[in-house]
């Protein structure tokens, strides 16, 4: 399948500083594509250079196989991670603000249902709730009916339910057809929503796949958490490494069957068990490290 978008052989230099630094990737139409790195790693650089915020050092950016053009902005919507809203607005008045500055429009009608906004689409932006003002945000940024939606960050400061909802109308603005590029500092949402996702670090691609073929790539292997209710003896001799952590003890293995048959051989108490998969985030800590980026 043609991509929709393509970076190709992207460098961005701020004075001494590269923080870009030749990375290419492809971003097929319809899908959820997720650009994570830690704090420094050159991926909001690189979708600042792609949504045309800033100019690249050097490199190319192509839309539907060619240079982006003035219509480009046009064709785009994106959601910041914060933006200012005027107070004397209502949320419907805020839409049909932006609906003007535009040519091609969705419905305000459409994006107030799609966007959760019904019961307060009357009520004045300062009286919102985080989670309804993140809505307004992905509306606004809907606003021009884009193929291609950039969302920042959008999750973050919600709680879990907030979270949840968002998700789901993201999943849904999918299912319409509509290109997506995400960043997030939270793994478990680039898992569930993304299909294809990049991991940037000091500049560079480290890593690029889907969330199943990260995880099974990069790190195989399942964790088997013993609490310390259940640990009555040393379990130093088993065959498998384990390590103690403050909940217990927390063995590696790549024989789950084989490593609970040994336990229960040994009389070990399994009813507060812990079985985990690995996960993004185990993926994202083995590829970038656990040490703290400033």
């Amino acid at each position: 399948m043609p991509h929709l978008l393509e970076v190709v052989d992207l460098v961005k230099k701020f004075k001494k500083v590269t923080a870009v630094d030749g990375i290419r990737f492809g971003i097929e139409a319809g899908i959820c594509f997720g650009l994570l790195g830690p704090n420094g790693a050159g991926k909001t650089t690189t979708i600042e250079v792609i949504e045309g915020i800033i100019p690249p050092t050097s490199g190319r950016i192509l839309y539907r196989g060619e240079p982006r053009t003035p219509d480009f902005r046009e064709a785009i919507g994106i959601q910041f991670q914060d933006t200012t809203l005027l107070s004397f607005m209502t949320v419907r008045e805020t839409l049909k603000t932006f609906q003007q500055l535009y040519r091609h429009t969705a419905s305000v009608d459409h994006l107030i249902q799609l966007c959760r906004l019904a019961e307060v689409a009357d009520h004045y932006n300062n009286h919102i709730s985080g989670g309804q003002k993140q809505r307004l945000l992905l509306a606004m940024a809907l606003i021009n009916d884009p193929d291609l939606l950039f969302l920042d960050e959008p999750s973050t400061g919600l709680d879990p339910q907030a979270r949840r909802n968002l998700w789901d109308i993201i999943l849904e603005i999918k299912r319409a057809g509509k290109t997506l590029i995400l960043t997030t500092h939270y793994m478990e949402e680039a898992q569930y929503l993304c299909d294809e996702i990049v991991i940037m670090d000091r500049g560079q691609v480290i890593a690029k796949g889907s969330p199943a073929e990260l995880i099974r790539t990069h790190c195989r292997g399942t964790t088997v958490i013993l609490p310390w209710t259940s640990v009555r003896d040393d379990l130093s001799d088993l065959s498998v490494n384990g390590r103690k952590t403050a909940q217990g003890v927390e063995i590696q293995t790549d024989d789950v069957n084989g490593c609970l048959k040994e336990l229960m051989d040994r009389s070990v108490d399994l009813d507060d068990i812990t079985v985990r998969s690995p996960n993004l985030e185990d993926v994202f800590l083995k590829l970038t490290g656990r040490q703290l980026r400033k």
